[in-house]
């Protein structure tokens, strides 16, 4: 299927984020800089008048969402500010936030889980680096160092990506300087004077990719044709049992039935080995315990089935890709189902409980989507006319003035 064009602006859906309240004022020249170089330039005029380089700590971990948003807000400030300097704070390795960190590469500081000795490590780690500023995306981290910045009497922002904010956001609202939303829901049950709706920050890989589908299919199936439908089934950093299950019962046959259907499979990493002594090995079908390289598989997916993370759903959007979304309902707040509902809502995605989770449902729902060429047209259109790419930049910017406005007081 041929990649889908990026469409003019749809009207939006009250439920997501609408504007970016901070514009570039740039002077006029003959020929106007690109958007991407504005709002680079804009950053670096908001930190100009900072006496040495930036200073960003990040403190994240547990689910993917919250590391990776961390990952992008990163590597947009380096991308920014080539000068500046970032440390992230999360669990002592092996753990998801350390080996992020360390893949990207930032400096990292691990700090134990028992909350007391959590903060006075997190507060030794912070005033060792002196950051001009602390960002929490969540996860169990984010609490303790946002504790020891307080102690410190260093400003903090949150970033929450989940259409509900998570109860360390809620406790925590009232004493950061500024709380940046993926969703409007949230606002009503913050102090609104602090939000700031941006969307969900997504890492530049995936953001910027200008692969082709058919460079990407080869390099998940080179010894197949450029040319064929392909599933993309995605059960979240740890993987998804019930969804591996589901599709373990069906996916031979419908590749049988389907001669032109590819599946690229991730089964998270403690499934893995299960599923490949369960698995009957087949040309068209990748099986996978981890994707190192998201944007390739997501630049060859044609439709995701996907739980309903948070960063999840904000991919789907930034990519353009129909989806099947399968929300984990034992999460706190249940937020992957607002999440789910969400999307559903913003660009028709289709949306399975996991009551209703088995072969049966799952392949009527594939087969009905990918047997309707306009409406996968339509929620590609959608989904890109929703999605907010340059979240990262607005966050990362924003942080900027109030570093800028802190220094200077």
């Amino acid at each position: 299927m041929a990649a889908t064009a990026r469409p003019a602006p749809l009207p939006r859906s009250p439920l997501l984020p609408r504007c970016t309240q901070y514009k570039n004022s740039d002077d006029l020249t003959l020929r106007p800089p690109s958007p991407a170089r504005r709002r680079a330039r804009s950053i670096r005029i908001l930190c100009c008048q900072l006496s040495d380089p930036l200073r960003v700590a990040f403190a994240c971990g547990g689910a993917g969402g919250h590391v990776y948003a961390a990952i992008a807000l990163a590597d947009e400030l380096h991308a920014s500010l080539p000068s500046s300097t970032s440390l992230f704070l999360g669990a002592p390795a092996p753990s998801l936030e350390s080996d992020a960190a360390a893949s990207a590469p930032y400096p990292f500081a691990p700090i134990p889980r028992c909350l007391p000795h959590a903060v006075l490590d997190a507060a030794l780690h912070l005033r060792r680096f002196r950051p001009h500023v602390l960002v929490a995306t969540g996860g169990a981290p984010a609490l303790p160092a946002c504790l020891a910045a307080l102690l410190l009497g260093l400003p903090f922002v949150i970033q929450d990506q989940d259409a509900g904010p998570a109860p360390a956001t809620r406790l925590l609202a009232p004493l950061a300087r500024r709380i940046f939303l993926g969703f409007n829901a949230p606002v009503r049950l913050l102090p609104k004077r602090k939000c700031a709706v941006y969307g969900n920050p997504v890492r530049m890989s995936i953001r910027k990719c200008r692969i082709s589908k058919a460079d990407a299919m080869a390099s998940f199936f080179p010894r197949m044709g450029p040319v064929g439908e392909v599933l993309l089934v995605l059960g979240g950093t740890e993987g998804s049992p019930e969804i591996n299950v589901a599709l373990l019962n069906m996916y031979y046959e419908m590749l049988r039935e389907r001669k032109n259907r590819y599946i690229i499979w991730q089964t998270g990493p403690e499934g893995f080995c299960e599923m490949e002594s369960l698995v009957r090995s087949h040309r068209r079908l990748l099986l996978t315990p981890f994707l190192h390289e998201l944007d390739k598989a997501y630049a060859a997916a044609d439709v995701v089935v996907s739980r309903a993370g948070s960063m999840s759903c904000t991919e789907v959007l930034v990519t353009g890709k129909p989806s099947i979304l399968i929300p984990l309902p034992t999460m706190v707040d249940d937020h992957q189902t607002k999440n789910a509902y969400i999307m559903a809502d913003v660009m028709g995605a289709k949306v399975i409980t996991e009551d209703e989770l088995d072969s049966s449902s799952l392949r009527s729902i594939i087969d009905e989507v990918f047997g309707d060429e306009k409406l996968m047209s339509d929620m590609s259109q959608k989904a890109l006319s929703a999605a907010r790419p340059n979240a990262s930049t607005d966050i990362i910017r924003h942080i900027c003035s109030l570093v800028g406005s802190s220094c200077t007081t």
